[in-house]
């Protein structure tokens, strides 16, 4: 699975890479209040690239460890229970 997840990103950056080079266009945008960024076309494209990625996987990523963690819990409550119960007593009658 790590090496499917490495793959991915290095298609990913080389695909990036590739448009990076063919696409290096000063681009112009109004934001506000007649303020204007003037930027090459890669760099707006990156930047709204991890605008909408980083808060996905940073959520991702919390959620995950807070299911790790109540697993984790779980795990040594069941440890807990399973060695508290008394794996039998002897029959009346019968010598031990």
């Amino acid at each position: 699975m790590s090496f499917l997840k490495t793959l991915f990103w290095v298609i990913f950056l080389v695909g990036f890479t590739v448009f990076a080079i063919n696409n290096w266009q000063p681009v112009s945008m109004k934001l506000w209040n007649g303020l204007w960024l003037d930027s090459k076309l890669p760099a707006v494209m990156g930047a709204s690239f991890l605008l909408g990625f980083l808060p996905l996987w940073i959520w991702h990523r919390t959620v995950r460890y807070r299911l790790t963690r109540r697993i984790a819990t779980l795990e040594s409550g069941a440890k807990t229970m399973a060695a508290n119960i008394p794996l039998g007593t002897p029959a009346q009658g019968t010598t031990a």
